[in-house]
């Protein structure tokens, strides 16, 4: 499992979010939908590159005109590259063969490395891939632009009352990623995050089948809402297969399983039901699980820690 890639000290989070929330009040998009990305980055003064330079050839040609020390802030050059921001030029280069919505979470982390000025001052080209942005290596200025580029998408609570709105399920974050332009990886993610009630998604790599053992799907992330890691702390699952208490619920042969049943305990002992549901968005599985009642027997158990 990946570790966290997002966490902050409060007084570093409050900063980070003082920031999105000004660029979103320069820009006027609070109450615009989907995220208006293009104004956002005309408030910011920065600019998305016409001309994609994602290939080995064009990176190394790009860094040709750059300072010795500029090409020594690059980091983790090995990975596939998602986006480069280049503050002497105020430009931002985006991978355009990812999806749309993950675009759009780029060109908002880019731009939040522009516009949080210890990352400006610091960093004169400052250069993202795929292992900088994963969690397990991450610093606190990939956090800081990961949290700006999630409170300028979702416009800080908005997403959260407007899932308040909805039915609590599933199908809720998937149909209000659509309307934030974000991913439904992203929105499910800040559906638990900010969630008031009990509740926990897991995000799962793709269910692959493995000869002698069937099919599984590694845990890449485990998102819980605050209510839920106070009650029954974070789970440490690796992997969920089919004889795992979730097994059932992997979305095999189809995008979406129904409501199941299962108990989980909580860290008190208590046993609760719980409700269980998963939505296969091809890239990842996504488990949404929620308590709703405690028991005083148990049935199916899984761990929590």
């Amino acid at each position: 499992m990946k570790p966290d890639d997002s966490t902050l000290s409060s007084h570093d989070l409050l900063a980070i979010e003082r920031r999105a929330a000004h660029l979103l009040d320069r820009a006027d998009a609070w109450d615009r939908f989907p995220v208006p990305i293009e104004d956002l980055l005309a408030a910011a003064n920065v600019k998305v590159a016409t001309h994609s330079l994602f290939n080995p050839a064009s990176v190394l040609a790009y860094l040709k005109g750059k300072t010795v020390e500029a090409v020594s802030n690059i980091k983790s050059a090995v990975s596939k590259i998602l986006g480069i921001y280049d503050a002497g030029e105020n430009l931002i280069h985006i991978d355009q063969s990812v999806v749309e919505s993950k675009q759009t979470f780029l060109k908002l982390h880019e731009t939040g490395h522009h516009d949080i000025p210890t990352h400006r001052k610091l960093f004169r080209f400052f250069q993202d891939c795929e292992k900088t942005l994963a969690p397990e290596i991450a610093d606190q200025f990939e956090r800081e632009a990961n949290n700006f580029a999630r409170f300028a998408l979702f416009k800080g609570d908005t997403f959260m009352t407007h899932a308040a709105d909805h039915a609590f399920e599933i199908k809720t974050p998937i149909k209000l990623a659509k309307k934030f332009g974000a991913s439904i990886y992203a929105s499910t993610r800040e559906f638990a995050r900010t969630n008031p009630r009990a509740c926990v998604v897991y995000i799962l790599e793709p269910v692959e089948f493995v000869e002698g053992d069937g099919a599984r799907a590694e845990v890449r992330r485990i998102e819980p809402s605050s209510k839920f890691l106070s009650q029954f702390g974070l789970p440490k699952d690796t992997e969920i297969t089919l004889d795992h208490p979730l097994g059932p619920v992997l979305p095999i042969g189809r995008k979406m399983t129904r409501p199941m049943t299962l108990s989980i305990k909580d860290k008190n002992g208590v046993v609760h039901e719980c409700v269980a549901e998963a939505f296969d968005t091809t890239y990842n599985v996504l488990i949404l699980l929620y308590p709703v009642k405690a028991l005083t027997g148990t049935t199916i158990v899984l761990s929590a820690i």
